[in-house]
């Protein structure tokens, strides 16, 4: 019985440190670098990744607007789940077929949870979406997403994933290699930017005729 009360309270304490954390990275998270699980992954097995954080400001417009053609065209107007695209998904028959993931939710799993599918990590990415997209906005949403994105092996966010495969500052990103990394983000260890070729004309395509859907993110 004594064990017990000692694992009870053990794991009270464990518990509110969690929280503790939690509530400190929600401050962080408005205003100063903040690194995915993966990226801390890295950093304590020895393999330095390659990531260096940039505001958004140093980032071509032309990336988010890809990444929003690409993964989440209704980033704008939900709020952290695009729940019509989850009913349509759940709608699918057979069961889903694929992904309803918002920008926000990607960023709640790479900076909260862990890789891989589960109904477990699901349930609790949706609530963590509505909280960060609410508390940090749209704009800061995108930041981070695009400082934190997998980008290659050990290649994190924007700016690392530039310099690699273009030689450049993302700040001077075209609108064609910006459709080149978005297209990667499905299967960024397999698909290499500077090699695709069909994807990222579909997504530039897509990318040139969205207007609206990017006005949250105007600077």
């Amino acid at each position: 019985m004594l064990q017990f009360r000692r694992f009870v309270s053990v794991l009270k304490i464990a518990l509110q440190a969690i929280l503790v954390l939690f509530l400190i990275s929600l401050i962080w998270g408005r205003v100063l670098p903040i690194p995915s699980t993966l990226i801390i992954g890295h950093l304590f097995t020895g393999n330095l990744p390659s990531w260096r954080w940039v505001s958004i400001e140093s980032i071509s417009p032309a990336l988010s607007k890809a990444v929003i053609a690409s993964e989440d065209q209704r980033f704008c107007t939900h709020w952290g789940v695009d729940f019509i695209e989850l009913q349509s998904v759940l709608s699918d028959r057979g069961g889903p077929s694929r992904g309803a993931s918002t920008i926000s939710m990607q960023v709640a799993k790479n900076l909260y949870l862990w890789p891989g599918r589960s109904y477990i990590r699901k349930a609790l990415e949706l609530p963590l979406a509505l909280l960060i997209d609410l508390l940090w906005g749209k704009k800061r949403m995108m930041e981070i997403y695009l400082n934190i994105a997998e980008w290659g092996r050990g290649i994190f966010g924007a700016e690392a994933a530039a310099q690699f495969y273009f030689k450049k500052p993302a700040a001077e990103l075209t609108n064609d290699e910006a459709a080149r990394l978005a297209a990667s983000l499905p299967n960024p260890i397999r698909r290499n930017p500077t090699r695709i070729g069909g994807s990222a004309a579909r997504v530039a395509e897509k990318s040139a005729g969205i207007t609206s859907e990017t006005a949250c993110l105007s600077w």
